[in-house]
């Protein structure tokens, strides 16, 4: 699936050093306000932009170049960013490795120069510094011999199937409560807006019963099935989705309804409170067929009930039985439910942010009195409620 193993970032906003830090198939990263979560997820959303030749606009709308650098140009001259990926290929050898630095200019803009390499073999340039990346040119790379995927194939294939999930907008107008597309069902977007044209196409597979084979179409429907159970377990008056198509003009798009228990009154999006609305739009990102290589998704507790925090935190371990998973969060309920192995404590150390995997036998006297989430707290695991 193309994960990654390893991540390094230098001169990333807050990020001074952050040096072959590896990630594992799920990864929980806790950190007070200003520790640095946002930044280094922020990484992630640039390399999305980088794949579909959005930089310089990313930059731009993040308070261009200058906004980037640790500590000012002055003190980081050029930002250094690397991954290690897990190849996807039978006749792989050993692990594709991408890694760029950016460079600004005299316009607040950067010039991105890159390099990828397979396993112990040299690294090869993508090619002069440049505006914008080359990661979407190289996507066909063809290996030397011409028979296989090159390296540039499978670090834009992985890179490009991240998703970034944000559903803080919840508010009456937010594209997650808007009809959506029918046509618009390819991948569910970072910030729900196809959730209507994407669970449409969810429930409306058609699949013979008797076919004993599994199919695409059966696991959409399982996992159709799966999101409308999840979500049940938090709405208790909760039936099931009705997904109807609407004309608006000459387009064709899907309107998000959904069916209460005993009544025949269709209920609309906007009567969700903005808890319910999200958990949804979570549900779906974490149960869907096909996941993202990597889905990351920040601070998923907001708005949710406690007991729905702990249906979150099983749906978030079921995807991380088929792709990697990324969350930021700041919610000792949240981090209650995982081993001390699956977390991350973002902190700030000297004015720089640090991250650091947690290790049970370091904590072991303490957890036989108190849950991970109050060692976090009570800031025993340093980092917490208070940092520098």
């Amino acid at each position: 699936m193309g994960a990654i193993r390893e991540i390094t970032v230098k001169g990333f906003k807050s990020i001074r050093e952050l040096d072959n830090f590896k990630l594992n198939p799920l990864n929980i990263i806790v950190g007070a306000n200003g520790a640095g979560k946002s930044n280094l997820i922020q990484v992630f959303r640039m390399l999305l932009a980088m794949t579909q030749k959005n930089f310089q606009t990313f930059i731009a709308s993040n308070g261009g170049a200058d906004a980037f650098p640790y500590n000012g140009l002055k003190n980081t001259p050029q930002i250094d960013i690397g991954f290690e990926f897990a190849s996807e290929s039978v006749n792989a050898k050993g692990p594709n490795y991408y890694n760029f630095t950016l460079s600004p200019t005299v316009d607040e803009k950067f010039l991105i120069h890159e390099f990828r390499r397979y396993h112990t073999h040299p690294p090869k340039s993508y090619g002069p510094p440049s505006e914008e990346s080359r990661l979407y040119d190289m996507r066909n790379e063809k290996s030397s011999n011409g028979q296989w995927n090159g390296v540039g194939h499978f670090v834009y294939d992985a890179i490009s199937r991240w998703m970034v999930y944000h559903f803080h907008d919840t508010s009456a107008n937010a594209p997650m409560r808007r009809s959506s597309g029918i046509e618009d069902y390819a991948k569910l977007r970072g910030d729900a807006e196809n959730i209507a044209a994407f669970l449409y196409d969810l429930k409306n597979q058609e699949i013979c019963q008797d076919d004993p084979f599994e199919s695409p179409e059966k696991d959409k429907r399982r996992s159709y099935r799966n999101i409308v159970n999840a979500v049940k377990s938090v709405i208790p008056f909760f039936e099931d989705f009705r997904l109807d198509k609407i004309t608006l003009g000459e387009a064709e798009k899907v309107k998000l309804s959904w069916k209460q228990i005993g009544s025949d009154y269709p209920m609309q999006p906007y009567q969700l409170s903005d808890g319910s609305i999200r958990f949804i739009c979570l549900a779906t990102a974490l149960l869907q067929p096909n996941p993202p290589s990597t889905i990351i998704i920040d601070e998923p507790e907001l708005g949710l009930h406690p007991e729905a925090i702990g249906i979150l935190a099983e749906l978030i371990k079921t995807a991380a039985k088929q792709t990697q998973v990324i969350v930021a969060t700041q919610s000792p309920l949240l981090l209650d439910q995982f081993a001390v192995e699956d977390i991350i404590v973002a902190r700030r150390k000297d004015g720089a942010s640090t991250f650091e995997h947690l290790k049970e036998e370091d904590y072991t006297a303490w957890l036989e009195d108190y849950s991970v989430g109050e060692l976090w707290t009570k800031n025993v695991i340093q980092g917490g409620t208070s940092h520098e």
